[in-house]
């Protein structure tokens, strides 16, 4: 397997961007990225809509090509970890309609282990159950993901996530259209998830959740424009700058203004 060119360090980081451009029919949606994610971390991904946040996970797990540059994790190029990083997509991405139960759902998280034509084991079983009962959803097993509510949906991807075991989590915009009990839990869930030393990379509208549970924020336009700290990155003059909007403060507060939409973060100074 080839190295990347982050393997030249004593320590590779866990998730590494070299230069990286990403075009769709064409089109660049990220450009000449280039950071890296040790392992542990967590971070939180901010931009305003059409930014390539969810351009930026399809790319990590492989969905679409690279147009130049590298990505790596532990030191490897993309395909050199089977069932690495696992990928929870936007429920609006999702065929509820498709005839598959709950539990089937989950499962889909053992098939990098199992392979597409083996039969599950007991451990897989075993890892399926236990993910249903850590997100509370044991009791769907059997139900058709059709009917679910916004947040049981979440919920399954959630127990599907951790039925894969991954050292990468990446969430795209998680806690849009589900209730307050599912964020919290999905919040606790990332905690235990990092003291398991899982890197977990979460995109969001929401900045003040970014700057209250995130020690690490990316701020994304299609380049990159600040990684680091939430006082680091998400300041008036960095947010002025990605969401090409207007930027005041209310309350302690700083409150992003586009044509569409508001976004709020607590103490931006």
């Amino acid at each position: 397997m080839k190295e990347c060119p982050c393997s030249e360090s004593s320590i590779p980081a866990h998730l590494h961007f070299e230069d990286v451009t990403v075009e769709i029919q064409s089109k660049p949606i990220l450009m000449n990225l280039s950071f890296q994610v040790n392992q542990g971390s967590r971070v939180a991904v901010v931009g305003p809509n059409g930014a390539g946040k969810t351009t930026l996970f399809k790319a990590i797990v492989g969905l679409l090509p690279l147009r130049s540059g590298s990505i790596c994790i532990h030191g490897l190029p993309l395909g050199g970890h089977i069932d690495c990083v696992a990928y929870v997509p936007q429920r609006e991405e999702v065929d509820w309609k498709f005839p598959v139960t709950v539990e089937d759902v989950v499962m889909m998280g053992r098939y990098g282990k199992i392979g597409w034509l083996k039969r599950p084991s007991r451990q897989d079983h075993a890892a399926v159950q236990s993910a249903l009962e850590e997100m509370r959803i044991a009791n769907l097993a059997h139900t058709p993901i059709g009917n679910l509510s916004g947040g049981q949906q979440q919920r399954v991807f959630l127990a599907r996530a951790l039925a894969q075991e991954p050292h990468i989590l990446l969430m795209d915009e998680p806690f849009t259209g589900v209730d307050p009990a599912t964020q919290e839990s999905t919040l606790q869930l990332l905690d235990q998830l990092q003291d398991k030393n899982v890197t977990i990379i979460l995109s969001t509208h929401d900045l003040n959740l970014a700057a209250s549970h995130f020690p690490l924020v990316l701020l994304l336009n299609r380049r990159l424009f600040a990684y680091g700290s939430p006082e680091e990155v998400l300041d008036p003059v960095n947010l002025q700058s990605a969401f090409g909007a207007q930027v005041f403060s209310l309350n302690g507060k700083a409150v992003v203004v586009d044509q569409c939409c508001a976004h709020d973060e607590e103490h931006l100074g």
